[in-house]
């Protein structure tokens, strides 16, 4: 089922930050969300992970969706491992060697025992992409999912991406256009725009 937004509002204090944003995200769809700095971006993606209420409007298609998402600021466990971070959010008893291979493909090996705390930052972005594909989910919502890569790095995270998407709907928020065309975005919707 497509997800709906139609009339969505948020407004912090005297600043509106959505104003009446109606869009549909196709099921099984990557979309491109973007627009500059303070126009909503990360706000509607907390919207539809229930972490934020709208002010107004209506949100059809979320209803028994299984989310899962690599949010713009870090959300990892410090004293646990690369191994250990991703684990925790997958049903017990799932392969450690998977997940392993996982880290791997994002080019991780050998940084998977280390605790993340003693992890670049790259490297941890990785994790945490690593942490929402494997996450059983219908809808994979990504805030700046390459942040922080140098280009070889956000190849292979593309790569990794579209290697295990499985047919997800994904909302992609970024602010570089090569990142929804690099990870086929069906469409575009500018929060510029609005």
């Amino acid at each position: 089922m497509d997800i709906l937004l139609t009339d969505l509002s948020k407004s912090f204090g005297e600043k509106t930050v959505l104003s009446h944003l109606s869009a549909r995200f196709p099921q099984g769809e990557c979309t491109g969300v973007m627009g500059p700095s303070g126009r909503g971006k990360t706000t509607l993606f907390q919207i539809l992970l229930g972490l934020t209420p709208p002010d107004s409007g209506k949100i059809e298609g979320l209803d028994g969706l299984r989310c899962s998402a690599v949010f713009q600021e870090e959300r990892l466990l410090e004293g646990l491992s690369a191994l250990e971070n991703v684990a925790f959010v997958l049903p017990r008893g799932f392969s450690r060697e998977i997940i392993g291979e996982h880290l791997l493909a994002l080019g991780l090996g050998g940084s998977e025992s280390l605790p993340v705390r003693e992890l670049s930052g790259g490297m941890r972005r990785r994790v945490s992409l690593a942490r929402a594909v494997l996450s059983p989910s219908d809808l994979l919502l990504l805030d700046e999912p390459f942040q922080g890569l140098d280009e070889a790095t956000r190849q292979k995270a593309i790569k990794y991406l579209l290697d295990h998407r499985a047919g997800r709907t994904l909302l992609l928020i970024t602010h570089n256009p090569a990142d929804c065309q690099d990870l086929g975005c069906q469409q575009l919707l500018d929060l510029g725009a609005q």
